[in-house]
């Protein structure tokens, strides 16, 4: 398909057989590395101390009434195989790239891995980032653009692992929990949010973090809790319309991550858009009924500007097939969103992803249309906005097979 422009994926999604990265684990960690096993629903991965992560290989590329979960074989399912039958795979659905996470999970996956030092759970994720970095991503890095695993021992892991992945020319990192580890922002993240934007790294999140919704375990510090109603504080009123992403978006803001850092920027991939019209809009409404009491018995700070304004600066959002997110553009901010497949997963329509962008870009001005099926990604990730030829990338990719 020839087109002026690139056409990425925000979001797609690389899950191989471990046997094609584990041999990178040291050998005294191997033995607890995933591996694979030929199951009557399907292939799974086998992880120590998780269930069984199964490939879902007829979740995508056929009509829905067919579609299932049960049955996929690494070797034949789409999205699961080598990288140049991923550059096949995005010919195919007419496009130029993908931003590839790893499973859903993430870190998370190798929780079970940890022990008592965590060596064996850090060996396997920077096995993981060390076949992205060498292997798969070098035969089209412009086209492959994974991200780095984040592990969540630490802040001091977290920057060694994220300086690995700058070094090595991944184009991104991953975080399944805050750097340090915790449910909860705190001072000590501040090193590694700004390690990540010395190296000039972007952040994603792949949907958000698993995090309390309560103010009270966000502001222990409340100078008189006692005045307040049991069960009220400040922090749900805010966020109760929050959907995927927001609720640690506004962590970050009223715990002052922002303001201590302006230059932050996170993309929160997944998560849909035609929600955050809506909550930015009773975002403010909530900050300015309640910041007032907040601030006199909580000691909750007032912000410069109101919340939403915040939210529309620093963070940007993915979606896929979100038709009405598309129609409310403007109020998201057109150069917040990015559209993606996720491939292979449910929510591809691979290989008709061309079908779905007519259908939800219809009436968009081309420009705008650009920035959000590419451009966006393009800036955030550092990319080249020049589409690749594609017998060159073929060339390429033979020649690093």
């Amino acid at each position: 398909m020839a087109q002026s422009y690139r056409i990425i994926s925000a979001d797609s999604h690389l899950q191989l057989a471990p046997e094609r990265w584990t041999p990178r684990v040291p050998a005294r960690y191997r033995d607890r590395a995933p591996h694979s096993a030929h199951l009557p629903n399907g292939d799974a991965t086998i992880t120590e101390g998780a269930r069984p992560a199964y490939c879902f290989g007829g979740l995508t590329g056929r009509p829905y009434e067919k579609r299932t979960p049960n049955g996929g074989r690494f070797e034949t399912a789409p999205g699961y195989g080598s990288p140049e039958q991923r550059l096949e795979e995005q010919d195919i659905d007419g496009i130029d790239g993908e931003v590839l996470f790893t499973t859903t999970t993430a870190a998370a996956a190798y929780q079970g891995l940890k022990g008592e030092d965590g060596a064996a759970y850090k060996a396997v994720i920077h096995a993981w980032n060390e076949f992205l970095a060498e292997e798969y991503c070098p035969v089209a890095p412009e086209r492959l653009v994974g991200m780095g695993v984040m592990p969540d021992t630490g802040v001091d892991d977290a920057i060694a692992e994220l300086e690995y992945c700058a070094r090595m020319g991944l184009k991104g990192i991953a975080l399944t929990k805050y750097p340090s580890g915790n449910d909860l922002p705190s001072m000590e993240d501040d090193r590694f949010w700004a390690a990540a934007i010395d190296h000039n790294m972007p952040i994603s999140v792949h949907v958000g973090f698993p995090a309390p919704r309560s103010g009270r375990a966000l502001y222990p510090y409340e100078k008189n809790p006692s005045e307040v109603s049991s069960g009220v504080d400040a922090f749900s009123k805010f966020n109760q319309y929050a959907v995927r992403g927001a609720n640690n978006a506004l962590q970050m803001l009223f715990f002052g991550v922002l303001h201590r850092l302006p230059r932050l920027r996170i993309y929160f991939a997944e998560t849909q858009v035609g929600w955050i019209p809506h909550f930015l809009e009773i975002l403010d409404d909530q900050y300015d009924r309640h910041i007032h009491w907040a601030e006199r018995l909580l000691d909750m700070k007032k912000l410069n500007r109101q919340p939403s304004e915040y939210i529309k600066e620093h963070f940007s959002w993915g979606f896929m097939r979100n038709a009405v997110g598309v129609r409310n553009r403007y109020e998201i901010g057109v150069e917040r969103m990015m559209w993606a497949t996720d491939f292979p997963h449910a929510e591809s329509d691979w290989p008709e992803s061309q079908h779905v962008i007519e259908e939800i870009f219809a009436g968009v001005p081309e420009d705008e249309k650009r920035r959000i099926l590419g451009g966006n990604v393009i800036e955030y990730f550092h990319l080249d906005p020049k589409p690749p030829a594609r017998t060159e990338v073929a060339a390429t990719a033979v020649a690093a097979s």
